[in-house]
């Protein structure tokens, strides 16, 4: 089976025998109590990377933005969202606002729609929050964060930032959006899964020392969940070994195959949304049947991942760094057969088949 499926962007899949032993996979205690080993010199070795003063681990992303907005809704806040943000995000933020704190979705990308709700919130003696993905794949391009960062200084908010997309692909070497952007001060936060680029199941809280510092102390994660495992922990760590040392390679690897994937679909005619993104969705027509080309695939051997949107279903091929060139030709020729094999009946004319009416 090709599997177009795993979101193991750069191919890290650390195997136990890489890991090294343990003498428990965990302390039985919360983090609060005692950090488990290797925790704090993975948390400052990450702030390194991301271009912060501190960091803080999380067991995932769920955990930390609830914990972020219970602490940052403490004083009065209105939190304005980028509607292409992702969902787990927006999970803390909805948990906030169904405690009071007022919430506002606005267009993705909209610089200026921010700006307007920014003003209203100061107004109202309120401070500004905004909630973005380092970037949304399927996306043309990432949302305009060094706008939003200006705008929140500017009006003394927060701007939070969703990178677990980013770290490990962009950025100077992998630092993700705050490199990539060239993002600093205490407003910005930026919270990430490194369960993706990275392959570690584990989050991380990268922000000031003091909103660290405070975080630490109010963190209800950290006091009522298991902290990482030390299975996880190892595999961050060994992952920002791989990083250092292979870690321009890969992505160079990634972004050659990504480039491939898109050159073979338009050379089958294959229609794909526009995005560099190692996520490659397909622009189905409406004569195509999403449920029935994945299962066309699956009997062919290739694993995509099956997306809805309402009644409409289409595919999304996740490139990695771990395909090869072959199998990037192989998919796209059997992604073509598979396509052909719904292609429309005789009353169709050649208009309507290329433009799907």
């Amino acid at each position: 089976m090709l599997d177009f499926s795993s979101a193991l962007y750069l191919g890290m899949r650390h195997p136990s025998a890489d890991l090294g032993g343990w003498d428990a996979l965990t302390l039985g205690r919360p983090a609060a109590s005692m950090e488990p080993p290797g925790a704090a010199q993975l948390a400052q070795a990450l702030a390194l990377l991301c271009g912060c003063q501190a960091a803080t681990l999380l067991p995932s992303t769920l955990h930390l933005f609830c914990d972020l907005f219970d602490l940052l809704a403490r004083e009065p806040l209105a939190i304005l969202v980028d509607g292409a943000s992702y969902p787990i995000a927006r999970a803390g933020a909805e948990r906030a606002a169904a405690r009071g704190t007022p919430l506002t979705v606005f267009a993705p990308a909209d610089v200026d729609g921010a700006r307007r709700l920014a003003r209203s919130a100061r107004k109202q003696g309120r401070r500004p929050l905004i909630l973005a993905d380092g970037y949304s794949p399927g996306a043309p391009g990432p949302p305009p964060l060094a706008a939003y960062a200006a705008l929140m200084r500017e009006a003394g908010g927060w701007l939070v930032l969703d990178d677990t997309q980013v770290v490990g692909l962009f950025g100077a070497a992998g630092g993700g959006s705050l490199r990539r952007h060239g993002l600093q001060g205490p407003h910005v936060v930026v919270g990430s899964s490194l369960s993706k680029a990275f392959g570690a199941p584990l989050a991380v809280l990268c922000a000031s020392t003091e909103l660290v510092r405070r975080f630490g102390q109010s963190s209800q994660a950290r006091v009522h969940s298991s902290p990482p495992s030390v299975a996880a922990i190892r595999a961050a760590l060994a992952a920002l070994r791989i990083n250092r040392a292979h870690g321009d390679q890969l992505r160079s690897r990634l972004w050659r195959r990504v480039a491939q994937w898109r050159l073979g679909a338009a050379r089958h005619g294959i229609a794909l949304h526009a995005s560099a993104f190692p996520v490659q969705t397909l622009a189905l027509r409406r004569d195509i049947d999403g449920d029935t080309l994945h299962a066309c695939l699956r009997r062919a051997g290739v694993d995509a991942v099956l997306q809805r949107a309402g009644a409409r279903a289409t595919l999304s091929f996740i490139v990695t760094a771990r395909h090869a060139p072959d199998d990037i030709e192989r998919a796209l020729a059997l992604l073509a057969a598979c396509l052909r094999a719904q292609a429309p009946t005789a009353r169709h004319t050649r208009r309507e088949y290329e433009y799907g009416i």
